[in-house]
């Protein structure tokens, strides 16, 4: 990254901090308050984030089982294909014996 990128960011970060400041100091909450509603809403987005991770990993297990079986009806249909070739093979080495 540039150094004018990297300032850039650095300012941001700076500014977002000193307005989470000014924010929490005029409070119209008291300190206690205004904790207890910091924590709660970590507690909430924990909890939301939590179901994110379950969510996703229902949708991947389903995707990972419906591509098990593609893979095994692929690969039966492939067997099928491989028999039927060497059954072919058998009966034309048969026909030419004779």
């Amino acid at each position: 990254m540039s150094d004018n990128r990297i300032n850039t960011i650095g300012w941001f970060v700076a500014g977002l901090s000193l307005g989470a400041v000014v924010a929490i100091l005029y409070a119209p909450k008291s300190g206690r308050e205004t904790r207890q509603d910091i924590a709660d809403g970590v507690d909430d987005g924990r909890k939301y984030l939590a179901s994110l991770g379950r969510s996703a990993g229902e949708h991947v297990s389903g995707w990972v089982a419906s591509g098990k079986k593609l893979v095994t009806d692929k690969k039966h249909q492939v067997s099928k294909g491989i028999d039927a070739g060497l059954e072919a093979m058998r009966d034309a080495a048969a026909e030419t014996r004779t």
